[in-house]
């Protein structure tokens, strides 16, 4: 069960990565490839909750929401790899899916498996995501930050971000998401159309 990630999940906070054409960190103003609006799909990884019972999700949907974004869809699946896998595998190939956020499954049990499961998944990884959200949450924790796992990464040309179980960390990692998900989800799909361009010539 996922929520051994609770016990560490104050340890996630933040991240930036808006920046320059190229995806680099740096200034915070918008450019012309910047998604505004996106569709995203929210998935708790949990044997223990429901969706019903799900503060975490709960903080995740409300802070995109608020920040303009529309949730394509929300699901549930239990902390199995295959599982977890197969639905992000899924949920990123889907056209109205423009970032997907996982919360739950990031610690350090042997039943903490999100991590794993998506980033066999990416094509890119972005390493400065967890860097940040980790350093965000040291102020918060102190050292036990070494104990979270979150990360994010591009799959399918689809930004995933993968958000510790507790809803202190959810809801400061979905700040993050916000903050970085639209310019992200510009270059990606900037590059899925260079990529398409190239295999037509």
């Amino acid at each position: 069960m996922s929520d051994h990630d609770d016990e560490h999940d104050h340890d996630d906070e933040h991240d930036h990565t808006h920046g320059h054409e190229h995806g680099e960190p740096g200034t915070h103003e918008h450019h012309h490839h910047d998604v505004e609006s996106l569709g995203v799909a929210v998935v708790t990884v949990s044997s223990s909750r429901t969706l019903d019972d799900d503060a975490a999700g709960d903080s995740i949907v409300a802070t995109l929401e608020e920040a303009g974004h529309e949730l394509a869809t929300r699901e549930l699946v239990g902390d199995d790899y295959d599982t977890v896998q197969s639905v992000i595998h899924n949920l990123v190939g889907r056209d109205d899916v423009d970032t997907l956020v996982t919360t739950g499954g990031t610690g350090v049990t042997p039943d903490d498996v999100t991590v794993e499961a998506a980033e066999q998944l990416f094509v890119k990884e972005l390493p400065g995501f967890g860097e940040l959200f980790r350093q965000r949450s040291y102020e918060e924790v102190g050292t036990m930050v070494v104990a979270t796992r979150a990360t994010a990464g591009i799959a399918e040309w689809t930004p995933v971000f993968c958000l510790p179980g507790s809803e202190n960390a959810a809801s400061l990692g979905a700040e993050l998401v916000v903050d970085t998900a639209g310019h992200l989800s510009g270059l990606a799909s900037r590059d899925e159309e260079e990529d398409q361009e190239e295999d037509e010539e």
